[in-house]
């Protein structure tokens, strides 16, 4: 992320837990090794899943292409029995085909999300079955980088709350509670977030 000393700086100075944790673990920057497409497959695959499971079934239906290189015209021309025989569900199956036929017909417009803003790429990603906000959040964050997403529904991030900030899970006002303590984080909650998975070992 570009920026990224000033971003942790600036946590560190904004919130002694989490500058507690930075102090810790040192320089986190999770950089996505995938291309838009590709992340896109692998939230899909990874849905619901831990990470080790996620990678491993992912390496399988990777492993359905020669090279381990996929497009989306060639995920569709696979039968899918065997997308679901390397691990997935039928649900997920249905996903990524509707993902390759988006993009394909242009629905789903990879090349200029870029250029949108945040909820514009939330708004364009959930118009794919199996894409909810969640999974259009995490693309933000790890594909593209921008640097004031939170995700509040997300169970590590909870965890770390938890964990870190003594919150109450079972209080109803815990979300409230969870958007208080990131105010401290604009405009680098992304960052903070790394943090937090990171002090869980539990990337999404």
């Amino acid at each position: 992320m570009k920026d990224l000393n000033i971003a942790v700086s600036y946590l560190k100075k904004a919130d002694s837990v989490l500058g507690s944790l930075i102090e810790k673990l040192g320089i986190v920057d999770y950089r996505s090794e995938k291309d838009i497409f590709e992340s896109l497959v692998f939230s899909i695959i990874g849905q619901q899943l831990s990470g080790k499971a996620a990678e491993t079934i992912y390496n399988r239906f990777q492993n359905l292409f020669l090279n381990q290189k996929f497009t989306p015209d060639q995920i569709l021309k696979l039968d899918p029995a065997q997308i679901r025989a390397v691990g997935t569900s039928w649900a997920k199956v249905a996903s990524l085909q509707d993902l390759s036929q988006k993009v394909l017909d242009g629905t789903v417009d990879l090349i200029a999300l870029p250029g949108l803003s945040d909820q514009e790429i939330i708004d364009h990603l959930v118009q794919v079955k199996g894409i909810g906000p969640w999974s259009a959040q995490m693309r933000l964050m790890f594909s593209f980088h921008r640097p004031d997403i939170f995700p509040l529904d997300d169970v590590g991030i909870q965890n770390a709350l938890v964990k870190h900030y003594g919150l109450n899970r079972k209080h109803k006002n815990m979300k409230q509670k969870m958007l208080k303590i990131a105010r401290n984080w604009r405009p680098y909650r992304t960052v903070a977030c790394w943090y937090l998975w990171a002090s869980l070992d539990n990337r999404p």
